[in-house]
């Protein structure tokens, strides 16, 4: 990949941002120039990492929390890691409990679909692994904002707005805690203004002087577990003592001669994979051409039908992942393309509201991290006291027993985000991520065909007009994709949504180490994207 900057095939909003000691890139100024402050205290990219997550949960509440789960994928002195910082469904919940409660599925919000944080674990695992300072001092920065204060910015404004109206129209008392953190006065905060999450600070500065011990068996898990007992859910003190985070081996396919990592099942990198695998049989001169969208959401389509079967809990999976990802199944997988949109089904190959950032230090160290409550806020609920908004991933398991993915004691669900990271040789290219849900392997699939196959540069390839597949043979594009083709494609089948609410598309963050050894950014133009640099 190397990429020229006066030579630009899109009105990016911003150039390519270069650097050499450090960088960060995230979705929002402030929490990336936490991350930079960190570094230059003497942190590592790790470091960095850390204190831009725990600053993104609040200066952009509105995506994710102290509740949260999170993903990451670090180069670190020449060789990769992988950590799965998910949570389990609590011991004690079951379909059939559910059931006597008179739920037909499994609710968005509210404590039903709350699986133990991994959050706080993976900030102390990572910590404690890599990290050059200690947590407490990494966490610094996040408590300063949660203490004094920090003004909102417009694209989190806007989603807390959002998150207002759907809260307001839930029952019950466990959503009071959302209201008394996140609402003043009975209003969400102006644009611009400032706000302080005292309770955030306070639990920040718990789990920081406790590497998160606080959380899981101390004084916060003993209020986070009388709460749920408190309002009939399911999270107790032992399915949070019982918790730790996973270290795994991160899964690739190679694509072009760049091996593309994802993080093993239970997230859904796979399906970003499966999708290259597929796509990488085909030669594509043109991005803005019918013709290589077409067979982009096709594979999309087909890895995604594969995706929702199988994808779970490695320990619940009926098919190993080497089957999902090999060359013969991708090869079956390609022959059922044509030039007609289809309706996606799985295949068989046994017969044949989040944060994404990345940080860049001096050393060579490089991460791709995610978090995320999952639709927005998450559950709606919020711990009294304490700032802890929890996920609700439990929303995202399966209601019936004989699926892979069906909701059981002490699992985890399919989960939707994802960190990404490109080497080429055993050299590191650079982390990526496109935060958003189910958009995100889409996301993933398209940034990286932009770079290699388009030879597109960071900024570029965020900046390049998107799609994403909803279901059947609904697709949403962005207002920029040229009429030319959205013609063309809806002659193929494709029923074609032109959506100008660009939010919905994903919001993404590039690192690449240069040849010289210099660092490139990009980031995201779809929300307050920025890049901090040393």
């Amino acid at each position: 990949m190397e990429y020229n900057p006066s030579e630009y095939k899109y009105n990016s909003r911003r150039n390519l941002v270069y650097g050499q000691k450090g960088m960060v890139a995230t979705s929002q100024p402030l929490a990336a120039q936490a991350g930079l402050e960190i570094l230059k205290k003497g942190g590592n990219a790790v470091d960095a990492a850390i204190a831009t997550a725990a600053c993104l949960t609040v200066v952009e509440p509105t995506s994710n929390g102290i509740g949260s789960d999170a993903f990451a994928i670090v180069w670190f002195k020449d060789k990769l890691h992988g950590l799965n910082a998910s949570g389990y469904s609590p011991y004690s919940i079951s379909i059939e409990k559910l059931k006597e409660k008179g739920l037909k599925k499994i609710p968005k919000y509210g404590v039903i679909p709350v699986t133990v944080p991994g959050a706080p674990a993976a900030w102390a695992e990572l910590s404690k692994k890599f990290g050059r300072l200690s947590l407490e001092e990494v966490l610094k920065p996040a408590i300063s904002y949660a203490r004094n204060g920090f003004a909102v910015s417009v694209t989190v404004k806007n989603a807390w707005d959002r998150a207002f109206n759907i809260y307001s129209g839930q029952n019950g008392e466990e959503f009071k805690g959302w209201f008394d953190t996140f609402t003043k006065e009975g209003r969400t905060p102006g644009y611009g203004e400032l706000w302080k999450l005292p309770c955030h600070g306070d639990t920040l500065e718990s789990i920081g002087r406790t590497n998160a011990e606080s959380f899981y068996r101390g004084d916060l898990a003993d209020k986070i577990s009388y709460f749920f007992e408190k309002h009939g859910g399911f999270l107790s003190r032992k399915d949070l003592n019982d918790y730790k985070p996973q270290w795994v081996e991160p899964i690739s396919v190679n694509y072009r001669g760049y091996d593309i990592w994802e993080i093993p099942p239970n997230g859904h990198g796979i399906v970003a994979l499966m999708a290259l695998n597929i796509l990488k049989g085909y030669e594509f001169s043109k991005k803005e051409d019918a013709d290589t969208i077409h067979k982009q959401i096709e594979a999309m389509k087909l890895a995604f039908a594969d995706g929702r079967k199988y994808i779970t809990d490695k320990n619940h999976m009926t098919t190993e992942v080497e089957k999902l990802l090999c060359d013969s199944f991708a090869e079956k997988r390609r022959d059922l393309i044509n030039d007609a949109a289809q309706m996606p089904e799985a295949g068989d190959p046994d017969s044949g509201g989040t944060v994404y950032l990345c940080t860049a230090d001096g050393d060579g160290n490089m991460v791709s991290f995610i978090q995320s409550n999952y639709m927005g806020f998450g559950s709606g609920i919020v711990v009294p006291e304490t700032g802890i908004a929890l996920q609700n991933r439990g929303h995202n398991f399966n209601y019936d027993n004989n699926h892979d993915n069906c909701l059981a004691p002490h699992k985890k669900p399919y989960h939707t985000i994802i960190p990404g990271f490109i080497t080429h040789g055993c050299k590191p290219v650079g982390p990526f991520g496109v935060m958003g849900g189910f958009m995100q392997p889409q996301g993933h699939v398209q940034v990286v065909m932009n770079m290699i196959d388009f030879n597109l540069n960071p900024q570029e390839a965020l900046d390049a007009p998107r799609w994403q597949w909803i279901k059947d043979k609904n697709i949403e594009v962005e207002h920029d994709v040229p009429v030319h083709v959205v013609k063309e494609l809806i002659k193929k089948g494709h029923e074609i949504k032109i959506q100008t609410d660009e939010t919905s598309f994903g919001r993404g963050q590039i690192i690449i180490r240069t040849e010289e050894g210099t660092l490139c950014g990009g980031t995201e133009k779809r929300a307050d994207g920025h890049i901090a640099v040393w």
